[in-house]
């Protein structure tokens, strides 16, 4: 792949450097007098059509590859290795990631947004925690009970 080498200058809104309020963002210079407008030297330039990125580069991965959205396992069958990459869709879960990293490896095939694999646990350590406390409570309760139990009992005898 050929990949473009020049360096495009920084196209900066005339006054952005001078005033905070202005900011950097582009915007075209309409004053009558306005120097960048004019061309004027050290002014900073204007965008044109020359410093566009050539047709055959342009949408490309700055790896040069094609970038292809992919949202499951199936989605993998279409795909030519040499000259396009696949990046995972952000609405794919953990899960489903997981299975379509693992058959990327398999195959061989890049990925543009790998995450690490890792054998996730569920993330219930609150559950967890709750259900500790239920049990506690539950035990503490029932000894409570057979406690009062045992002594209405014991009170029930000796009044007999």
């Amino acid at each position: 792949m050929i990949m473009r080498i020049t360096k495009k200058p920084k196209f900066i809104r005339s006054g952005g450097k001078n005033r905070k309020k202005v900011g950097e963002k582009w915007r075209r210079p309409r004053g009558r007098t306005n120097k960048l407008r004019q061309h004027k030297k050290n002014r900073g330039r204007l965008p044109h059509p020359g410093y566009g990125t050539p047709a055959t580069l342009r949408g490309l991965h700055p790896s040069g590859l094609e970038e292809v959205l992919i949202a499951n396992v199936t989605g993998m069958e279409n795909y030519d290795k040499e000259k396009q990459a696949l990046r995972i869709e952000a609405k794919v879960g953990a899960l489903k990631r997981i299975e379509i990293q693992k058959k990327a490896e398999e195959l061989g095939i890049r990925i543009l947004n790998p995450k690490k694999i890792e054998a996730k646990k569920p993330k219930l350590k609150k559950e967890v925690k709750l259900v500790e406390k239920k049990e506690e409570v539950t035990k503490a309760v029932k000894e409570e009970v057979t406690k009062v139990v045992k002594e209405e009992i014991t009170k029930a005898v000796k009044k007999e």
